[in-house]
């Protein structure tokens, strides 16, 4: 699932491209993309982009009259920039929203329809569309420790709640921990106060340091190649792996369609953390 960095890459690429133009139409090849039936999507032709944001793991595009198209990529939603009216004929196209400058196209690979698109009127309509996780970009030490330890879960599972922080994922919370040197599995509500500093620290600058990388790539081309598994992550995707920090070899947790990775000797103090997937096929 595109995450905060992927997002601003995103919002980087289209302001240039879309904002203060106008929407000439929105064309849906799936009528199950679009969630919601008031207002009419009819009703945004010819509407000019006045802003694009992110809230959340979604790119909000604010529109005359208050209008906000608010699309989630979910795990396999795409965005693509292509010629203007450009066809709709591959099972994976979803919408196309047409500009003069060309047409934005959202894709989704896969059988599974998950990505959505949203139209609301009024910044009270956007907001209940944000899960309400903190910003943490914008926040404190304080707030920052506050948010995550308000309930003893694990660091991995706090990091990517999006009631707790805003547009973090699977993939950049492996980042983070690694950076942090600190176990996936450890509970928010025993980190000691150095363990809070080095977390705090290891968001921030992970989070900043991939921003900038990805939209400056985005200022010179679309991204039309988002991915989870990023050349240059250190854990992430990267079972088996050596770490780049030790040498050790990167391992993971999988559960469900999701996995953690992780270092053992960076992050765990050697131990090997329980597989489930692999202790279901040991057993």
């Amino acid at each position: 699932m595109p995450e905060l960095p992927d997002i601003a890459a995103y919002i980087t690429a289209l302001e240039p491209r879309i904002r203060n133009e106008r929407l000439e139409r929105v064309r849906l090849a799936s009528p199950f993309v679009l969630r919601t039936a008031d207002p009419t999507i009819e009703q945004t032709h010819g509407s000019a982009v006045r802003e694009v944001r992110r809230v959340g793991k979604r790119i909000a595009i604010g529109l005359d009259g208050d209008l906000w198209l608010v699309m989630h990529l979910m795990i396999a939603g795409r965005l693509h920039w292509k010629e203007r009216g450009a066809t709709l004929s591959a099972r994976t196209h979803l919408a196309a929203f047409d500009f003069a400058g060309g047409s934005l196209v959202l894709t989704e690979a896969g059988s599974k329809r998950r990505a959505s698109i949203s139209l609301v009127r009024g910044a009270r309509a956007l907001d209940a569309l944000d899960p309400g996780g903190i910003d943490v970009l914008a926040c404190d030490p304080g707030s920052f420790r506050a948010a995550l330890s308000a309930e003893n879960h694990t660091l991995k599972r706090a990091l990517t709640d999006p009631h707790v922080l805003s547009g973090i994922g699977n993939a950049y919370s492996d980042e983070i921990l690694h950076a942090a040197r600190l176990s996936p599995v450890l509970l928010t509500q025993k980190l000691t106060e150095a363990q809070w500093q080095q977390l705090y620290g290891a968001t921030q600058l992970t989070l900043r340091a991939w921003i900038e990388r990805l939209c400056a790539q985005a200022r010179e081309t679309f991204p039309e190649h988002v991915t989870a598994f990023r050349e240059g992550m250190a854990v992430h995707g990267r079972y088996g792996k050596p770490c780049p920090v030790c040498g050790e070899k990167v391992r993971r947790i999988r559960y469900a369609d999701n996995e953690t990775n992780y270092c053992a000797r960076c992050q765990t103090g050697g131990r090997i953390l329980a597989d489930r997937a692999l202790s279901r096929l040991l057993k």
